[in-house]
């Protein structure tokens, strides 16, 4: 047990049957009555963000996370097949528990799976990915108006913007924050 005042950013705490993970507090004092802390919490199964206050006495429990480094390996139907490359352990997680990342899954990529008691959370992935270009068209001479893009589609299928110089068949950099083109490979 965690007293209320004492919670930081990034702390993981089970609260009315929930896992949630601290984004941002703040103590507050106010004039008149007690002390109480105001938390921006995110919901670790849901992935929804709530407001929560506290009295300054409440005593919280702290949530156990447990981060594997596994790698994808494959796509089957709804599911998504993960190897933990320790223990060469495979699980199984559905598409619901990943959420809008699994247009960033390719094969052979690590990832960080979260676990709470044995329980999936959800995946972390790297913050940047190399993709090969598998289709795209050709720069057209002559637009050469500032930052031109262009779609392109990846070996996953995802389409993203890419500047005009881009050709299929090359390798890109794609940032997992916004899905933005970030570099050549």
């Amino acid at each position: 047990m965690v007293n209320v005042n004492d919670i930081k950013n990034g702390m993981t705490i089970l609260f009315e049957d929930n896992i949630y993970v601290v984004l941002e507090f703040s103590h507050v004092k106010p004039g008149k009555g007690a002390a109480f802390v105001k938390a921006k919490l995110k919901n670790l199964r849901t992935g929804s963000i709530v407001e929560k206050t506290f009295n300054s006495s409440i005593k919280l429990e702290k949530a156990m996370i447990q981060k594997n480094d596994m790698q994808f390996l494959y796509a089957s139907g709804d599911s998504y097949n993960f190897m933990n490359m320790e223990t060469y352990e495979q699980i199984e997680i559905p598409a619901s528990h990943i959420g809008d990342d699994v247009k960033y899954l390719k094969e052979n990529l690590n990832v960080i799976i979260t676990f709470y008691e044995g329980e999936v959370l959800g995946i972390i992935l790297p913050d940047k990915i190399e993709y090969k270009i598998t289709k795209t068209e050709p720069a057209v001479k002559g637009n050469t108006t500032n930052n031109a893009t262009k779609d392109a589609t990846v070996e996953t299928g995802m389409t993203i913007r890419v500047p005009l110089f881009i050709e299929e068949g090359e390798n890109i950099i794609v940032s997992t924050n916004d899905g933005k083109y970030v570099s050549r490979a």
